[in-house]
């Protein structure tokens, strides 16, 4: 029974090896268009895409990063300034894609914008702070796909969402983990809807990884301005020892962060021109190691082994 167990297995895995390697034919007259390419993932795919002969449309939200990006990059390459979580910014943006695609419709549209703060505890926060991550991680993206979406249709093209393990598991809180719980949800929706049009969805889950957004500095001194202007009854809850330890653990964290960020870009590489791309690709050894598995565990024993280790409120039980 064990034999033709592992036989099976071995030819699964030996097809989809198969399956996989198959890439899609004419991509130097495909046209991708990705948001958040100042820096990051975003920045490295322009960048990968460029070297691999498709036409990169790249979204930064800085002319700075748009300057920057062009440098390094052929002339196929074009640049637009995009602030996903404006409206009119979305729709200019959509507009300069039709522009460029005309009749061949967009093959790739890859929502990788997104930021992480303010991170903090839920009760030290605001609606407006939930709202800040919420307009430009969830709502910017929905936004994008539905101005871009009928380009897509056009091209029977892909649409690739950047989650995380935290679209899976929370570990923090504020409006990080909610907005990418709401990408995989917006994404497992739009794949079933787009099903019999040709257009296939794929959700890159990234682990840890040293990018502008996981900036231990950047993150501490936006808790310390939460922390600043917290109601009293906050304060006393959590002590200023929480914050002492709150830094002692990102301080701890940052060294194990993936810097190889190629991992996640390939993930969207293969996704964007794969004949079978995957639905979901997790990207970084602690994503398919740990946070994955973490989260198809009973709730107590994956809330053990985050609680572990974590900072606690100074008058906790």
């Amino acid at each position: 029974m064990w034999l033709y167990l592992a036989v099976f297995v071995g030819l699964y895995h030996l097809l989809r090896w198969y399956r996989e390697r198959q890439v899609v034919s004419h991509l130097r007259d495909k046209c991708v268009f990705i948001t958040g390419c100042d820096s990051g993932f975003g920045n490295l795919l322009a960048r990968q895409l460029d070297e691999r002969g498709l036409r990169v449309l790249a979204a930064c939200l800085t002319e700075k990063g748009a300057e920057q990006l062009r440098r390094q990059t052929s002339d196929r390459l074009e640049t637009v300034i995009l602030d996903v979580s404006k409206t009119e910014s979305v729709a200019a943006a959509a507009q300069w894609v039709e522009e460029r695609v005309v009749d061949r419709g967009l093959w790739g549209l890859v929502n990788n914008a997104g930021i992480a703060l303010p991170v903090a505890p839920n009760e030290w926060l605001t609606k407006q702070d939930f709202a800040t991550v919420l307009d430009v991680n969830l709502l910017g993206l929905i936004d994008v796909t539905l101005n871009l979406l009928p380009l897509v249709r056009k091209a029977r093209g892909r649409v690739v969402n950047v989650s995380s393990v935290l679209g899976r598991l929370t570990i923090f809180g504020g409006g990080y983990s909610i907005s990418k719980y709401g990408v995989e949800a917006f994404s497992d929706s739009l794949r079933k809807e787009l099903s019999d049009s040709g257009v296939k969805v794929a959700v890159i889950e990234p682990g840890y990884f040293k990018t502008p957004i996981t900036n231990k500095d950047r993150i501490f001194k936006s808790m310390l301005d939460i922390w600043d202007r917290a109601r009293p009854e906050v304060k006393q809850i959590y002590g200023e020892k929480f914050i002492t330890s709150y830094k002692e653990s990102i301080d701890q964290l940052e060294p194990k962060y993936t810097q190889d960020l190629s991992l996640v870009t390939n993930c969207i590489e293969h996704a964007l021109t794969a004949c079978h791309p995957r639905t979901r690709y997790s990207a970084g050894w602690d994503a398919k190691l740990l946070y994955l598995p973490m989260s198809y565990m009973p709730t107590f024993l994956a809330d053990a082994i985050i609680n572990w280790g974590s900072p606690r409120p100074g008058n906790a039980l």
